[in-house]
């Protein structure tokens, strides 16, 4: 029986990532796409080929980011956020990387390697927080049954001389 063998090009087996990042809220929000295209052309560069994404955004964040620039401490409490996700060798991750550290741009970033749930899900973060719910007039019935129930319960409570005492009706 002979054996057959592959081409070392075919052999090597890619690899899906996530480069998801912040763009500092300093760049001019026209300028934030041209960023956007410099992070893919780096991928693109080291032999990565790109896949979903989702463009950058400004939102605030969750907690304050202090960064090191020009000489001196930073801290940022909004940045554009966004993430592409691409198939590359092992090999060319660390390279693909480095290049990514050097944007200048960059207020954070994560590559994370994916498995195949999360490529078949990928979680769009601003339509999430564009969908989120705000007020209680657009909570599910039941959930606004729970809020009432709360508010109830807080009702029924009366403070005397300082101490918590519920009113028993």
């Amino acid at each position: 029986m002979q054996e057959s063998q592959m081409p070392a090009a075919e052999a090597i087996e890619q690899s899906r990532y996530e480069f998801a990042f912040h763009v500092l809220p300093t760049v001019a929000e026209g300028e934030v796409p041209a960023v956007f295209a410099a992070i893919k052309s780096i991928i693109t560069e080291h032999g990565g080929t790109l896949g979903d994404e989702e463009a950058p955004a400004r939102f605030d964040l969750a907690y304050d980011i202090v960064k090191y620039l020009e000489g001196r401490n930073r801290t940022f409490s909004s940045a554009y956020f966004g993430w592409v996700r691409f198939t590359a060798t092992p090999a060319a991750l660390p390279v693909i990387n480095e290049e990514l550290g050097r944007v200048k741009h960059l207020l954070r970033h994560l590559t994370i390697k994916l498995t195949k749930m999360e490529e078949a899900n990928p979680f769009r973060f601003h339509e999430s927080l564009a969908a989120r719910v705000t007020t209680i007039d657009e909570l599910p019935a039941e959930a606004e049954e729970v809020v009432d129930a709360e508010i109830e319960a807080v009702e029924d409570v009366e403070v005397k001389d300082g101490e918590v005492a519920e009113d028993k009706v």
